[in-house]
């Protein structure tokens, strides 16, 4: 149960990270998608290193 306590600030700094990259993304009038774009949208950047910023 100790750990919870432990792991709870690092995703708040996975997040922090990749919080304004998803508004850039979003202005872009993209979307961010973990792994990679599928076949109707083409990628446009990155929100972090593993989501990509897709567009239609």
């Amino acid at each position: 149960m100790r750990i919870l306590y432990l792991l709870f600030p690092f995703f708040l700094l996975l997040l922090q990270g990749a919080a304004g990259s998803v508004s850039v993304c979003r202005r872009r009038g993209g979307v961010c998608v973990f792994g990679g774009c599928r076949y109707p949208t083409t990628a446009i950047g990155r929100c972090s290193r593993l989501h990509y910023c897709c567009k239609r």
